[in-house]
């Protein structure tokens, strides 16, 4: 005949020696509390690519990278993709159908909530001419295709962290 335990007691012990050792520790410092605040704002990068497989790429390099990618094909995207989200920075091929990228730069940088975020070129087209209408257009950079990783997460870092301090 098997008799039941009471265990009450024994788990009012555990909880009470568990909460006083938790007590005596510091759980979490205020620096690691701010640190992961800060980790919490995500910046949002809108990438307007119309190669699949580089759109692709960049979002997931990016996201790697702790941020948020809107990705759109092209300007006919944007509306579908933007939706009230906040941007902080833009990343825009020029070889786009329809609309090309130095047209769609010129509207966003005409719109009063687009045109003080930072703006990057990414293109094939490296024709100094090319790369002079970008800045005319409003870029913050310009990258030629084909480009380096490193140095794309090294300009998207530094242009969202000169935006936002």
């Amino acid at each position: 005949m098997s008799r039941k335990i009471d265990t009450k007691d024994l788990v009012q012990k555990i909880e009470r020696l568990t909460k006083e050792r938790m007590s005596e520790n510091q759980v979490v410092s205020m620096d690691d509390l701010r640190r992961l605040r800060e980790r919490k704002v995500l910046r949002t990068v809108l990438l307007i690519e119309d190669d699949e497989t580089i759109r692709a790429a960049l979002k997931r390099v990016l996201e790697g990278e702790g941020y948020r990618v809107l990705a759109a094909a092209d300007g006919t995207q944007l509306s579908t993709v933007l939706d009230d989200a906040a941007v902080d920075l833009i990343m825009l091929d020029v070889g786009l159908p329809w609309i090309n990228g130095f047209e769609l730069a010129e509207m966003m940088k005409a719109h009063d909530d687009l045109k003080d975020i930072p703006l990057i070129f990414l293109s094939a087209r490296t024709s100094d001419a090319d790369v002079k209408r970008g800045f005319e257009v409003g870029a913050d950079d310009y990258i030629k295709k084909p480009f380096d990783l490193e140095k794309v997460k090294r300009t998207v870092n530094t242009l969202i962290h000169l935006a936002h301090d």
